[in-house]
């Protein structure tokens, strides 16, 4: 009960104070020049300050000082979310180059990895129990977190999405870390998750503040270790499998466009329009639509981690239990729905249809040259490939 009752009260507190000190930053964004302006590949149409991370800062600092135990790792996470945040508010006043970035990512990192937060154990199903052995672990862990960051930035490019997303798995990740005995880290997941909700109030499309670099990579930090503190060092056979699945939508959008850059030959770290906030844009949704589908999808993955771990469907000896089974493969059914609907239903096939017909209307009405039908599909099916359309 009393780590309930410290749960709710970091998690009003980090969510209180952003939302006060977020206008604040966008006052000082303002005066030092940390605007975000229009540009072909954002969705935004006007001006709008960058610095909501440092406000968030704030939050997540000052609800962790209250509510988490005193203590040397408490004390490095909290070190290092002030130098990724620092880093990041460089970088949105700055516009850093990509090396730069990633060696500040890597040193904030580094900071509670040193300190201890870093996986030097965890159990695999069929494999059992595996050792990373001496130095493994600080090579592994840091590189884990720094790549958490980055996918967490990747999906900033919309109001509100980022910070609507970690809000779900933050408060997904901290009553896992709770109900494995991880206080620290569970409250450290709800600190994060109130914080990103406060921010959320003036995030929200429209937005009056982005969150910046300042804040995605800080957003990313505290979810990945929260992830290593929370899951990864317990001895459960699918500790490993609730933070992939709770943070499924950001790995997955920048899974598919690390690929596409891959593919292309083109350097990963160069920005495109190829995320999933901007394929949907390409294809008529608003921003408001696009994060609420985004928001519902990693809902449905989040219900089923918290199916997978409070779920009884198997007992203490590996034997399935039938009845509950049934109710975890109906958790997992309707995130592979929700899965399938956005990813080949939203991207492809509707994609499809209405770029069939605004073909067909361009022909008829002179635009562009007459298509036969194969010629159309050809036509889509490179588009599909490679990406390059007019909006639809």
């Amino acid at each position: 009960m009393h780590d309930l009752d410290a749960a709710f009260g970091a998690f009003a507190l980090a969510l209180a104070t952003v939302w006060v000190a977020t206008p604040i930053a966008g006052r000082i964004a303002w005066r030092i020049g940390a605007i975000d302006l229009p540009r072909e590949r954002g969705l935004h149409m006007l001006p709008t300050p960058r610095l909501g991370g440092l406000a968030l800062l704030v939050g997540i600092v000052a609800s962790g000082l209250v509510f988490l135990e005193p203590g040397k790792e408490t004390y490095a996470i909290l070190g290092g979310a002030v130098v990724i945040a620092l880093v990041g508010a460089a970088d949105d006043v700055l516009e850093l180059g990509a090396d730069v970035k990633l060696a500040g990512q890597g040193l904030a990192a580094l900071v509670p990895v040193l300190s201890g937060v870093r996986v030097e154990t965890f159990t695999l199903p069929f494999l059992g129990h595996i050792e990373l052995g001496t130095f493994l672990p600080y090579v592994v862990t840091v590189l884990g977190i720094v790549a958490v960051m980055n996918m967490v930035n990747f999906i900033d490019g919309v109001d509100g999405l980022a910070a609507g997303v970690c809000t779900i798995a933050g408060l997904a990740l901290g009553v896992i870390a709770l109900s494995l005995d991880r206080t620290s880290a569970g409250l450290l997941a709800v600190i994060t998750a109130g914080g990103a909700l406060g921010y959320l109030r003036h995030g929200f499309h429209p937005a009056t503040i982005f969150l910046g670099d300042s804040g995605s990579n800080l957003l990313g930090y505290l979810l990945a270790t929260v992830a290593v503190g929370g899951a990864l060092k317990t001895n459960a056979v699918v500790a490993l499998v609730f933070p992939l699945v709770i943070l499924a939508v950001p790995i997955l959008d920048s899974g598919f466009v690390i690929a596409k850059r891959v593919k292309y030959r083109k350097p990963v770290y160069r920005a495109d329009s190829e995320h999933f906030h901007h394929r949907f844009a390409r294809i008529g949704f608003s921003q408001k639509r696009t994060v609420l589908y985004l928001y519902a999808w990693t809902l449905s993955l989040a219900a089923l981690a918290l199916a997978l771990r409070f779920v009884p469907y198997s007992q203490d000896d590996g034997t399935l239990n039938p009845e509950w089974a049934a109710v975890i493969g109906g958790f997992f059914l309707a995130a592979f729905a929700a899965s399938i609907y956005l990813v080949l239903v939203l991207e492809i096939l509707k994609f499809r249809r209405f770029r069939e017909r605004q073909l067909r209307r361009q022909a008829d009405t002179g635009e562009i040259e007459a298509l036969s039908d194969s010629e159309i599909e050809a036509e889509i099916e490179r588009e599909v490939e490679t990406g390059e359309f007019e909006a639809v």
